[in-house]
């Protein structure tokens, strides 16, 4: 996922799907799944928010001037992307 000259690189879903069920595990009542790029790592990361407000905490990712940039955000039980 996360193919194509908009991202950049490709997230294996694999991956991908194995976030959304350590979301869905988490003893804390976590709703979201955003997809954070780290510049320096040159990697994505998991970040995971019990509400949807805290996608404000990042730049979108082709805007971002920072470290950390929001690729994309989904609901962890819908699995719809909403961000």
């Amino acid at each position: 996922m996360f193919d194509g000259s908009d991202f950049p690189k490709p997230l294996d879903e694999e991956v991908f799907d194995q976030w959304l069920e350590n979301g869905r595990q988490s003893k804390i009542g976590y709703a979201f799944l955003l997809v954070v790029w780290d510049a320096f790592e040159a990697a994505y990361l998991p970040v995971y928010a019990e509400r949807r407000e805290q996608m404000q905490d990042y730049q979108r990712y082709q805007e971002s001037t920072g470290r950390e940039s929001l690729v994309a955000a989904y609901n962890l039980y819908s699995e719809s992307r909403i961000g």
